[in-house]
């Protein structure tokens, strides 16, 4: 008989990740931020239910609309205007201005459409924009990733929770 592997939306499972990327986190003498569109601040709700969490975890930012993400994150108007809040350079903005806004070293950002409503034209329901900012050598460096996820809103906001964490275990 083969194992079945665990599913990683699971509460138990987001625990665990999170657990893990709070003890990366104080190995490394780090502490992060989050900058939050479509999880409502899921992502660091995850991270402070582990006790100590205030040893690495600084705060976030939730900016659902577009004018928060301006005036809160730094993104730019033109960014926006030509790529829409649910893109590759709306994420890296908000990872970018969630680092210099709120400080750290490690930011996550996620912007996406959870639905059930909200599809454009090359963007159906379940795509997600995510970027990792961290600081390296005094330089601000990136990484962005898309990922169309499958299931309700639920689902899309949990598997969404879920590669932001292991993300970060990998920055």
């Amino acid at each position: 008989m083969t194992k079945e592997a665990k599913d990683p939306t699971t509460d138990s499972e987001l625990q665990r990740l999170a657990t893990k990327v709070g003890a990366a986190l104080l190995d490394e003498e780090r502490r992060m931020v989050t900058a939050e569109s479509c999880t409502g601040g899921w992502i660091a709700k995850v991270l402070t239910d582990i006790p100590g969490s205030s040893n690495w975890f600084l705060g976030g930012v939730v900016a659902y609309s577009n004018t928060l993400k301006q005036s809160l994150l730094g993104v730019l108007p033109s960014t926006l205007h030509a790529h829409g809040a649910v893109s590759e350079a709306t994420a890296r903005e908000m990872a970018i201005g969630a680092l210099e806004t709120l400080g750290g070293q490690v930011a996550v950002a996620v912007t996406g459409i959870a639905g059930p409503d909200g599809a454009q034209p090359g963007k159906p329901v379940g795509t997600v924009w995510f970027g990792w900012a961290w600081r390296l050598e005094g330089e601000i460096e990136t990484r962005v990733a898309m990922e169309t996820f499958a299931g309700d809103r639920e689902a899309v906001r949990r598997q969404t929770v879920a590669r932001a964490l292991n993300e970060l275990l990998r920055v």
